[in-house]
C-alpha cells in the first residue's frame, strides 16, 4: 500500500521517516519529495509497505501524531492522476 505523509519537517530525512513506519511492519520503500529548484524538502513524501494490514495499522497509529518536531497528516495515497486529464474539456 502507498501512503501519504504531509506537513512533515523539512529537517525530516527518508531514513528517519523510514524508521517510523518500520514499527508497524515491512517498508519497502520511504520517499521524501524535494523541490528540484531550491533543493529542500517540500514537506511530504511516501512510505510504501507491501503489507496492507501493516498499513492501515502505521495510519491509523500515526496520523495526527507528532513527528520530527511537527504535527504529521498520514493516510492512504491516492493514485497519482494522469497528467493529460487535469483541467482538460473534451
Amino acid at each position: 500500500m502507498n501512503i501519504f505523509v504531509a506537513k512533515l519537517s523539512y529537517q525530516t530525512t527518508e531514513e528517519k521517516l523510514e524508521q517510523l513506519f518500520q514499527k508497524f511492519g515491512e517498508v519497502a520503500s520511504a520517499k521524501i519529495i524535494f523541490d528540484k529548484y531550491e533543493g529542500r524538502s517540500k514537506g511530504y513524501g511516501f512510505v510504501e509497505m507491501p503489507n496492507e494490514e501493516e498499513a492501515l495499522e502505521a495510519i491509523n497509529s500515526l496520523n495526527d501524531t507528532e513527528f520530527d518536531g511537527r504535527q504529521i497528516v498520514v493516510k492512504k495515497a491516492r493514485p497519482k492522476e494522469d497528467n493529460n486529464s487535469r483541467g482538460r474539456r473534451d
